[in-house]
């Protein structure tokens, strides 16, 4: 291979092939940087000691494919190239075979300036010869080997499941493929392979494992793909512990086979401890959580803070602290809320924000010294102060929940991380995997959530996820409430977990129902009838009924595990054969229309819009 060459093997004969990445022509020598995925060797073609391999150099351009046969030779030492692993030698031409001419490329694999992205991806097999997509795609081979070698030693089977399925619910619209033996019948693409793997627990394949391609048709973006690949697992007989003890095991290992070493067991917190800490399900850890410093100031100073800025006592106050951002202009203070996200979401004015720390420190020294040593406030750290606006008059405002009111905090907090990230760092890496890489497992998340659109409760993470049982009660008291907003549906925990990664989730699982009369209830909970029950899942309600052990189990995405560890910025990058933000493949222009032969037969017509 052209990265193999060593000084030890001067003397000896070698042959050659790849493509020419550059050409020198010095007159009575030719040098060839020749170039496979393991490196480049540097090729020599003298004139004088063979005009024929000489000649034939002459006509090469970038991107020929070549092979030389020629003897390794040490090189002279001001002519050493300590850039590249094969820099002490060069090859010396006996005999050069063009394999393959080129047409002059769009761009090359060499260039240091890159062209758009619709350029790179129309001609994706040029791109793909750059070094850091080739040191991409290895990588993710090396993680993708790691994860299953150490699920199988685990004793999980690999099995696959299929890609042409019946439709059902799921979080986002299927891909349908029309059927031409039962006209006007359609499979579906599979968002996940949920439903199989729960089969295969009822089948009595305890371990299951699979790396396997999923399809959603939905809006996408950068760490979005409208084709992604999952690593999916199901156990049978598990606690919470048992699966995150499998998902730890194997993320150690892949991260080791990227080079990183990570430290078990992850970082674990509730879903509401989250959300009041950070706002978020999926909280970023480099940067310090919000701090409610209610609890360190005294009753009557918080009679008369909530008073005076005239916020609600009854919800936190959250002091949100960027490290070292240092000093901000008066200027930046009064836009800090009025871009981002939080501009994005903010709706009517619920949070009311203190942004002068200055001038909060003259008008109330007390309370001002209290929090700032509450929260570990250093002297170049940017903080503030936000409470929930206290407006009788205004029942939009009044209406809003905790919860509500720390989204929006923590949507607040991100946009300063980012907004500051060149002062604070936190975002860049040290080389010390503690702090480059913060996991952390999310749990007890809400059964079901409010639809404003549908007024309903749906479930959160899908209809065969468990609840805590210490909450059963609430849900048979409340089974009838599936359009009340207020209803305590709301406050049941299901046994429903996430890992997170640096803010961003590499996966979802739960504790499924294996009992049919549970998974009935949940059903009755959502306003399913018997018969819209059977309808939807029919087959997979009877095979409950046929002796189902107690499963859980999870899913990670693998792009996005491979996106994190090369420090890609895009699932594009580590993906060979994406789609557009617009679900184009540009190098083979799909989708396209399709003949009306096709149509036919398929018994499909068209309708313009």
């Amino acid at each position: 291979m052209c990265g193999a060459l060593r000084l030890s093997d001067a003397g000896t004969k070698a042959v050659l092939m790849g493509w020419v990445n550059r050409r020198r022509d010095l007159g009575n020598i030719i040098f060839l940087d020749l170039r496979d995925r393991t490196g480049i060797t540097q090729v020599v073609c003298n004139r004088e000691l063979n005009p024929a391999a000489h000649k034939k150099a002459e006509q090469l351009r970038n991107e020929y494919v070549i092979a030389v046969i020629g003897t390794v030779k040490k090189r002279d030492a001001d002519t050493i190239n300590k850039n590249i692993p094969t820099g002490e030698v060069e090859l010396v031409v006996d005999e050069l075979r063009v394999l393959n001419e080129s047409k002059q490329p769009p761009f090359l694999p060499g260039d240091t300036v890159l062209p758009n992205e619709e350029m790179r991806l129309k001609y994706r097999y040029i791109d793909l010869r750059r070094d850091a997509m080739q040191f991409n795609i290895e990588t993710r081979h090396k993680i993708t080997k790691a994860i299953r070698d150490d699920l199988s030693a685990q004793g999980f089977f690999e099995i696959e499941t299929p890609f042409m399925t019946r439709s059902t619910p799921e979080g986002a619209r299927d891909y349908l493929v029309p059927s031409r033996v039962q006209p006007g019948s359609f499979y579906a693409l599979p968002q996940s392979p949920q439903m199989f793997k729960q089969i295969l627990m009822i089948s009595g394949f305890d371990k299951y494992f699979q790396i396997v391609r999923c399809f959603r048709d939905e809006d996408l973006r950068a760490d979005r793909q409208p084709e992604f690949t999952q690593v999916d697992l199901e156990i049978s007989y598990p606690q919470v512990e048992t699966v995150w003890g499998v998902v730890e095991g194997f993320l150690t290992a892949a991260f080791k086979a990227a080079g990183v070493e990570i430290k078990t067991p992850f970082l674990r917190m509730t879903y509401d401890e989250a959300i009041r800490r950070y706002g978020n399900d999926k909280p970023d850890m480099r940067l310090p959580a919000m701090v409610d410093v209610r609890e360190a100031i005294t009753p009557e100073e918080l009679e008369e803070f909530a008073t005076k800025f005239r916020i609600r006592k009854e919800f936190p106050v959250q002091l949100i602290r960027i490290p070292h951002a240092g000093e901000i202009s008066g200027t930046e203070r009064r836009t800090i809320g009025t871009y981002g996200a939080y501009q994005h979401v903010q709706g009517p004015t619920f949070v009311q924000l203190m942004t002068d720390p200055k001038r909060f420190a003259k008008d109330y020294p007390a309370i001002s010294e209290k929090i700032q040593a509450f929260a570990k406030i250093e002297t170049d750290d940017l903080w503030l102060l936000a409470g929930a606006v206290n407006r009788p008059e205004n029942a939009a405002v009044m209406d809003q929940s905790i919860q509500h009111f720390c989204e929006k905090c923590g949507f607040l907090r991100l946009d300063l991380a980012q907004k500051y990230a060149a002062k604070h760092k936190a975002f860049e890496k040290t080389g010390d995997p503690a702090k480059d890489y913060r996991f952390l497992w999310v749990s007890d998340f809400p059964m079901f959530e409010w639809d404003n659109g549908e007024k309903r409760w749906n479930p959160a993470h899908h209809p065969f996820t468990t609840l805590h049982e210490q909450d059963m009660a609430k849900l048979e008291a409340n089974i009838d409430s599936v359009h009340d907003p207020k209803s305590p549906l709301g406050e049941i925990r299901s046994l429903a977990y996430d890992v997170v990664l640096n803010g961003t989730e590499l996966g979802s699982g739960s504790i499924r129902i294996h009992r049919q009369d549970i998974q009935a209830k949940i059903f009755q909970a959502l306003g399913m009838s018997d018969e819209e029950a059977r309808a939807r899942f029919g087959f997979f309600l009877e095979a409950l009924e046929y002796g189902t052990p107690p499963h859980g189990g999870i899913a990670l995405g693998l792009d996005r595990i491979v996106m994190i560890l090369t420090g890609a910025e895009s699932l594009r990058e580590v993906i060979p054969f994406p789609k557009t933000a617009r679900a184009v493949d540009l190098m083979v222009d799909a989708p396209t229309p399709v003949s009306e032969a096709q149509l036919k037969e398929l018994g499909i017509a068209i309708r313009k819009p």
